[in-house]
């Protein structure tokens, strides 16, 4: 069983408590269209590459719920895979984000390999990250556009009451568009999203994180690992990352901490995507179990926060199959 079947069959599982393993053998849900589209936001005269993922027209009728993913540094609209597909299965509308300047050619223009941290950590400065918050305030833009015009399947989708995720530097920005402060910059308040996931956070290296913090009121789960370690030399630590949320506000926070996981576990994809760093031999063993739980919890964390769904809540109140020495907690 593959990894991308193992994820759906884990939240099919999910979806119908109950069934128990012979669920895991069915025939996973599936997705509809995959589009790869280039979005131009005239003002900022920028090209921002997309991929979009449909549910499936003819298991869910809609509106249907978006959902934008934003990859971390070196990523292309390909990072997130595991996660989109197994969103889309769901009955979300996925939008993968590319941001020109940290993302795979950006990488490539300075350095031919991703253990060079120096020089990653001068495409990761406050420039690209408010480029990068900016991409998705007009990819926002874009789906309402769309949505008005009646364009398509946009029609279908609900403008507004958006989920956003993202993974390493897309954690950052994902914090951002929630109402994290920044030294000097005071942050952004998006009422167009409604709730959060980051993958691979980290706690701010200067300042004090609970008032860095304090205006994230939405709902947000943080997901991370006991190996997920710096891969560009902040001193991103895993005690960093778990930190995250104790300093949180209180209302709709989840946090998931898995046994084993490493930083490109949360990267959303498999083969050599996931192997640009060195890694542990067991976080390759571990990799298709930890999606599947990865993939169930953040679909149900969806449903919850953007549907307001009673059985994902219910769910989410003990995820089912975590592991022993995995950490589940809310506030």
């Amino acid at each position: 069983m593959n990894t991308r079947r193992q994820c759906l069959a884990a939240l099919l599982g999910g979806a119908l408590p109950g069934l128990g393993l012979p669920a895991l053998a069915q025939t996973p849900p599936s997705s509809g269209p995959v589009l790869d589209e280039t979005w131009t936001d005239a003002e900022r005269q920028r090209d921002v590459p997309v991929r979009l993922r449909w549910p499936d027209a003819a298991r869910f009728a809609g509106p249907w719920p978006v959902v934008i993913f934003s990859h971390g540094l070196g990523g292309t609209r390909e990072g997130g895979s595991v996660w989109g597909e197994a969103w889309a299965a769901a009955g979300f509308v996925v939008v993968h984000l590319q941001h020109p300047g940290s993302d795979l050619a950006a990488v490539r223009s300075v350095t031919n390999t991703f253990t060079d941290q120096r020089t990653l950590r001068s495409l990761a400065g406050p420039q690209q990250l408010l480029a990068r918050l900016r991409d998705v305030g007009f990819a926002l833009d874009e789906i309402g556009r769309r949505h008005a015009a009646g364009q398509g399947q946009w029609g279908q989708v609900w403008p507004t009451q958006a989920g956003m995720a993202g993974h390493s530097f897309g954690a950052h920005t994902t914090m951002g568009m929630a109402g994290q402060r920044y030294p000097g910059f005071e942050g952004i308040t998006e009422p167009r999203l409604a709730a959060f996931i980051a993958f691979s956070p980290t706690a701010p290296v200067m300042g004090d994180a609970h008032r860095a913090f304090e205006r994230l009121d939405r709902p947000l789960l943080s997901i991370t690992g006991t190996r997920d370690d710096d891969v560009v030399g902040v001193g991103a630590t895993p005690e960093r990352r778990m930190a995250v949320f104790a300093a949180l506000p209180p209302g709709n926070k989840a946090h998931l901490v898995l046994q084993d996981a490493d930083h490109m576990t949360f990267a959303g994809q498999t083969g050599r995507a996931a192997e640009i760093v060195p890694r542990e031999a067991i976080t390759r063993d571990l990799q298709a179990a930890h999606h599947g739980r990865v993939a169930a919890i953040s679909a149900d964390w969806w449903r919850a926060t953007l549907q307001d769904d009673a059985a994902a809540w219910a769910r989410l109140a003990q995820p089912a199959g975590l592991a022993k020495d995995d950490v589940w907690q809310r506030k």
